[in-house]
């Protein structure tokens, strides 16, 4: 990183909603971390809102005085070209795909989410080989660069990136940095006064230890069934001796798997009457949109932290300021499993605690992993490295195999006509799976 003239920082998806957070965030860090260059890059179907969030992300900078110079493309490679950072923040289809990742597995009784399941699984389909495709521009033209990716589904798009390409790449998550700020509001403290180890994959993790002030809060948390809990996942209660013997903290995205039949029932109640999570963002968003355009809008609206994703950005930043400075402290990120989970392949993608220094982060070992966390973790391992695997190949046979493995899915037939019809919905951006 070239120390003496500035940072250069390119944002893939630049027209996303949480864009204004992680402008806020290099403001804020310029003392520690002086951008020179902020990039915005995106689509053409992107385009108009990258001009909106473009004009909030210059007005933040012109009134925070700072000698950061923001520029919006369509030509991403201008954006990656002598980059520092390239930030991924993509969604492949827009939210109408996301819709359907929603709605079709519905259709069949099955748990319809973005990111876990087969709506998961279709949105790695279509994001990995465009990602794999900016590796390509990294590699050419910035290949001391680091990318941040928290593009959904976080951990099996960070694996593609580890095993199928030569860029410096980490994967992250809100939830890490989410959970630290519910405990430290809750037991009214310094975030720098937790520790909390994490253990598992990107939304299927658990965590194994929760300090505060130097003591161990995670009986106490489990019996009061409290929970850290997304916007994008509802609230349903834990049955509290199943909490206990869980030793360790659930993700709320757990509850897709221990708490099927619910779950469901919320969703497809969900669905009759106020549409799925897709339908409830696009509407969120489409107000942050409305609160973006006010020409006397300067700073990062409240009403961000309404999105699923909040606080995404101030976790890329975080890592930024870590990674540049050799700050060596402890962020839960994705990486490379080498031997933390003896269970598990050395390249798969696990999301632990690591220690972040200027080569890179170095992932820390985990000091307890139950046996019942080992099972659900393989399992849905094997799952993500078969879509990958479809993803780069475009084999149905192997995505047939991928969907069929993943716990949610109950039968060989249910997955198969799943597999079909999603696949086919989406066919704009599956091209390797409809060769001629």
């Amino acid at each position: 990183m070239a120390r003496g003239n500035g940072l250069k920082i390119a944002v893939i998806g630049g027209g996303s909603s949480y864009t204004p957070e992680i402008v806020e965030g290099l403001i804020l860090r310029y003392n520690q971390m002086p951008v020179r260059e902020l990039w915005l890059a995106d689509i053409e179907a992107g385009l108009h809102k990258l001009e909106i969030v473009g004009g909030l992300a210059k007005r933040m900078v012109e009134k925070s005085g700072l000698p950061i110079e923001v520029h919006l493309t369509l030509d991403r490679r201008k954006a990656i070209e002598g980059a520092d950072f390239v930030s991924t923040q993509m969604r492949v289809g827009l939210l109408e795909a996301r819709k359907w990742d929603e709605h079709i597995p519905n259709k069949y009784g099955v748990i319809g989410q973005e990111t876990t399941g087969p709506g998961g699984m279709m949105k790695a389909l279509r994001t990995i080989p465009v990602l794999l495709d900016i590796c390509k521009d990294i590699e050419e033209l910035a290949p001391d660069a680091w990318l941040l990716n928290f593009t959904n589904p976080a951990g099996m798009v960070t694996e593609a990136v580890a095993r199928f390409s030569k860029v410096k790449s980490i994967g992250l998550c809100n939830a890490p940095i989410g959970l630290h700020k519910w405990l430290s509001q809750k037991y009214e403290t310094d975030i720098n006064h937790l520790y909390t180890e994490f253990v598992g994959l990107n939304h299927l993790h658990w965590v194994t230890r929760v300090e505060v002030d130097g003591v161990n809060k995670l009986a106490e948390l489990l019996d009061k069934r409290e929970e850290y809990s997304g916007k994008n996942v509802p609230a349903s209660e834990w049955d509290l001796d199943f909490l206990r013997a869980l030793d360790g903290l659930p993700s709320y995205y757990l509850k897709y798997f221990y708490m099927t039949d619910v779950m469901l029932e919320e969703q497809l109640e969900a669905m009759k009457s106020g549409g799925t999570r897709a339908e409830v963002v696009k509407q969120v968003e489409d107000e942050l949109f409305d609160l973006y355009k006010d020409p006397n809008l300067q700073e990062k609206p409240k009403q961000l932290e309404q999105r699923g994703g909040a606080y995404y950005s101030e976790a890329a930043v975080n890592l930024m300021d870590s990674l540049y400075n050799d700050k060596r402290d402890i962020q839960t990120l994705n990486v490379p499993n080498g031997r933390i989970l003896d269970f598990l392949p050395e390249d798969a993608v696990i999301e632990v605690n690591c220690v972040v220094t200027g080569q890179g982060p170095i992932a820390l070992p985990v000091a307890h992993v139950p046996e019942h966390v080992r099972g659900l973790i393989h399992a849905v391992k094997t799952y993500e490295r078969l879509t990958i695997e479809a993803a780069i190949t475009g084999d149905r046979s192997i995505a047939l195999q991928a969907m069929v493995s993943h716990p949610l899915v109950p039968s060989v037939n249910t997955g198969k006509a799943l597999l079909d019809e999603m696949l086919e919905k989406n066919k704009p951006y599956l091209p390797l799976f409809f060769k001629s």
